[in-house]
């Protein structure tokens, strides 16, 4: 290895391209060694430890025996015994100095040469002074260890130095000009640019804060027109760090992944359309809400809400003691610092949330232009014909995934054989699997990651073909040049696409309300409208409408359809994203409902779409039940897990007469019973909606739709284990022991002698749960009242708990409807409750089912279906969203033959 030292380092001076050489070589070896600092680490500190332990540390203090510990290890002999036991790191800590020095001698030439060219065109003519610093290292570094660079002058100006091609600015930039011409008053701001052969220079773009509420309205209109312009040019990965808030303009200062080409990862179901027009729609751009989801909580990475200062959402390494002699690795969540790239007003920043309104104009109006000079655009002379040509980065892989291998290639254990370091890198074959586009990069990634750099790939939209970071051609990795993909994805445009993009912006934008509400008494309510005759005719009417919402949303191709939606994915965040095959929030659910109103209407296009909604199952069975560890990620639960598509096959097997469902069935059981098998020993949760209840309650059912003696054998193991789990659960159905309760009494009464002990256990469990439901304000099924009561009124024994009197009044007195109607924990849930105590023949129960039917289909004629999603933005799922609402309407006028999805059960006529 060579030593930094002897690496020269090319400063250039003169009387016109003066460089303040001191300063500009402190920086450059400050910046090498914190980035020498990375793959070192690891090793250092448990030298330390092991120098510590040993005894061989001197000094007064643990600092002092720290800085004794460094100094001596910079020493010769010290150092290549080092680099003996971690040969693996001498490589890296050379290949980083000598990369760098190359690096920044290259920058600094190209400097000298261009000096003259960047005072004129980036500093209005006006000599900045001497070269002051060079900030190294702003993102990541890509071709052995280039990255962008920030240059300081003596007179305060910064401009920024970009080591690869500006074409695609060129690009960008004239057809903004060309919206701009179509758009009086639009007047978008690129980044004036210097460009040279192979990199070029950009002008700083600072910071700067909205002078006025009106400056606030129209960066947010402007925002919203460049959204329209990057959704048409298919852009990539326009993340918080490539825009910058420049007063009233969101300015773009990296367009370098503009026409990226989309290429779909290989997924266990198959293709999937959804995820498709997902990544093909205003979402991919990254300008939009988009969560990075940890243990710790969410991180917004996109442009228009994210970039403030926060704790990382996951652990990463950090260290603990630093600069001392017991410093050691930990992970714990680290200081993210913010980008500037959202608007402020008054000393502080804008939430985009209250915008949305200026927004959805500006993409509106921008959107319209592009359609109406759509064949302008297309010409072969018109503005997007310069892209062709344009080198563009190719991103094949999340960055982040890059950097954890990085991370985890400095532990010592993969230093001292290069080997184990191969070995660790070959993961990315493993993650390719079945995934031949990536399969492709691979080689090129690991090559790039031996030099410490995040691999890039570069591709030219008019082209299939892609190159590496050292300039290796891979000939038609991609299916389509993105240019072509681009010019027919403008061709398309039209209002039907407006709308559903529409849909999609609002959808992100309320995902920023991260917390789910439960429904209290004095939860928000509807304003009373006019309540109407619950007559079947017309709650069939009501279920049709919002079904013909669901078929118009659902996205398909030659062989299934799916639906995007909003998902709750960790209990208090939302995402947008193509819907799973989970029975509360994915498209069994919504094929349930479709298939149950298409058995009751006889309309083709329900059913059609409710058969075509749950082709890939028998793909997707058949791969959990292959692979016992992704069973047991999914786990047994009846509305998220395993025991929820059980029930849902059986049902639609059933509803759709689909032999392909009911031949997986058993499959679908084994992968079931693997999901309660797990290694940990605290077991599978017990609850109803992930847990053993909810496998339970389903299991149940599936025995007594099909008689699969598999499902009423499998039923007795799981109650057996549900017995001694449920006690510790909190109140509630789904993920309470109201629901543990209530599984334990059903499967006593449908499978063991009456009198035993599960009866007695879950009496004992409604029996808390019912004392408690007067105290209670909570009115939804999930965690509150109206669950408490259903789960009481459905054990029909003598013994069951009484239900206070005072609890019907509350769930069902004189009070509006509850402002969200769905299932889980809006108004439809406490009518649910009304149905089955009018179905056991409560007093009243009846007059006030009949009661609260007709305000509901009141406000659903005053207010439409309001979903339990932020911002009540229409979702299809069946627990929050579109489809249990029909499902529910459906119930409300036919419960005769419509069984109750909330206590999962069997077709009526086999119970």
């Amino acid at each position: 290895m060579q030593d930094p030292e002897a690496v020269p380092v090319v400063l250039v001076g003169g009387a016109d391209q003066a460089v303040d050489q001191d300063s500009v070589r402190e920086g450059f070896e400050r910046q090498l060694g914190g980035r020498l600092v990375a793959p070192a680490a690891r090793t250092l500190v448990l030298e330390l430890n092991r120098a510590r332990v040993e005894g061989r540390l001197e000094g007064a203090t643990p600092e002092g025996r720290f800085a004794g510990f460094a100094a001596g290890l910079g020493t010769r002999e010290p150092l290549s015994g080092l680099f003996v036991r971690y040969p693996v790191l001498a490589r890296l800590l050379g290949t980083e100095c000598v990369h760098a020095s190359a690096a920044t001698a290259e920058l600094l030439e190209r400097f000298a040469a261009d000096r003259a060219a960047l005072v004129e065109g980036l500093l209005g003519g006006v000599d900045p002074g001497a070269l002051t610093g060079v900030d190294l290292g702003q993102g990541d570094t890509h071709q052995r260890g280039r990255s962008v660079a920030m240059l300081r002058f003596a007179d305060g100006r910064t401009v920024v130095y970009k080591p690869r091609p500006l074409d695609q600015h060129a690009c960008f930039d004239r057809l903004v000009a060309w919206l701009d011409d179509r758009l009086p008053g639009l007047g978008l701001r690129t980044v004036a640019a210097v460009r040279r052969e192979g990199y070029g220079w950009l002008e700083f773009v600072g910071h700067r804060p909205c002078g006025s509420v009106g400056e606030a309205d129209l960066f947010y209109r402007r925002q919203g027109a460049l959204l329209a312009l990057l959704y048409a040019l298919d852009g990539a990965d326009m993340h918080c760090e490539n825009l910058i808030a420049c007063g009233d303009q969101p300015v773009l200062v990296d367009v370098e992944t503009l026409l990226h080409p989309s290429v779909p990862a290989a997924t266990t179901a198959g293709p999937d359309p959804a995820a498709l027009a997902l990544a093909a729609s205003v979402h991919r751009t990254c300008l939009l809400p988009q969560l990075l989801i940890g243990e710790h909580g969410a991180l917004d990475i996109s442009a228009l809400g994210g970039g403030q200062a926060a704790l990382s959402p996951a652990d990463a390494v950090d260290w603990a003691d630093a600069g001392t002699d017991t410093m050691h690795l930990v992970r714990r969540r680290v200081p993210y610092s913010g980008s500037p790239n959202r608007p402020s007003l008054d000393g502080r920043e804008i939430d985009p949330g209250a915008y949305g309104a200026a927004l959805l104009t500006g993409f509106r109006l921008g959107y319209d232009i592009l359609v109406a000079c759509r064949d302008e655009l297309l010409a072969k002379d018109g503005p997007l014909a310069g892209f062709g040509t344009a080198p563009a980065r190719f991103v094949g892989r999340a960055t982040r995934l890059y950097a954890t291998l990085l991370d985890e290639s400095a532990h010592p254990d993969v230093l001292g054989d290069a080997v184990d370091r191969d070995v660790l890198f070959s993961l990315l074959y493993a993650e390719s699997a079945g995934d031949p586009v990536r399969g492709r990069l691979v080689e090129h990634e690991i090559a790039d990651l031996w030099d410490g750099d995040v691999p890039v790939f570069v591709h030219r939209p008019g082209s299939t073909d892609v190159w590496s970071s050292r300039g290796a051609r891979l000939p038609g990795l991609l299916a389509t040049p993105a240019l072509v993909a681009t010019e027919e994805k403008i061709s398309a445009l039209d209002e039907v696409d407006r709308h559903h993009q529409e849909w999609l912006i609002s959808a992100a934008l309320s995902t920023r309300r991260a917390r789910r509400v439960t429904h209290r008494a004095d939860a928000p309510v509807l304003p009373t409208a006019p309540a109407a005759v619950p007559e079947p005719r017309r709650l069939l009417a009501a279920a049709c409408g919002i079904a013909d919402e669901i078929v118009g949303r659902a996205v398909r191709d030659d062989s299934r359809a799916n639906w995007i939606g909003l998902e709750l994915v960790d209990g208090r965040h939302w995402a947008v994203t193509p819907m799973g095959a989970g029975l509360a929030d994915g498209y069994t659910g919504v094929a349930l409902f479709l298939a149950q109103l298409g058995r009751l209407t006889g309309v083709g296009r329900y059913t059609d779409l409710a058969a075509r909604a749950v082709l890939p199952l028998p793909r997707l069975i058949h791969a959990l039940a292959s692979e016992p560890e992704l069973s047991r990620a999914v786990g047994p639960g009846g509305f998220h897990g395993l025991g929820g598509l059980c029930y849902a096959l059986a049902r639609l097997a059933t509803l759709l007469g689909d032999d392909r469902l009911g031949d997986c069935l058993p499959l679908a059981l084994r992968a079931l019973a693997t999901s309660a098998r797990t290694h940990d020993p605290a077991g599978p949760p017990a609850d109803v909606g992930t847990g053993l209840a909810g496998g339970l309650a389903a299991l149940l059912a599936v025995h007594r739709e099909t008689g699969l003696a598999e499902a009423a054998s499998l039923a007795a193991e799981f109650a057996d284990r549900l017995l001694p789990a449920a006690g510790g659960l909190p109140d509630g159905f789904l993920r309470g022991r109201a629901g543990a309760g209530w599984a334990l009494c059903r499967y006593e009464s449908a499978a063991a002698p009456p009198g035993g002990t599960y009866a007695a256990a879950g009496r004992a469990l409604l029996g808390r749960t019912a004392r408690g439901a007067e105290a209670g304000t909570d009115l939804g099924w999930c965690s509150g009242l109206s669950g408490t009561l259903l789960a009481c009124m459905a054990d029909t024994a003598a013994s069951a708990p009484a239900v206070p009197a005072t609890a019907w009044d509350r769930l069902a007195g004189d009070r509006p409807p509850l402002s969200d109607l769905s299932l889980c924990h809006g108004e439809l849930g406490t009518v649910e409750a009304l149905a089955v105590a009018a179905a056991h023949g409560l007093p009243g129960a009846s007059a006030r089912l009949t009661h609260r039917a007709g305000l509901v289909l009141g406000a659903l004629d005053g207010y439409g279906p309001r979903c339990a999603t932020p911002d009540t933005v229409p979702s299809p799922g069946l627990l929050t969203g579109l489809s249990g609402i029909g499902y529910a309407l459906l119930r409300l006028g036919f419960a005769e033959t419509v069984p109750s999805v909330f206590l999962l059960d069997p077709t009526p006529g086999e119970r």
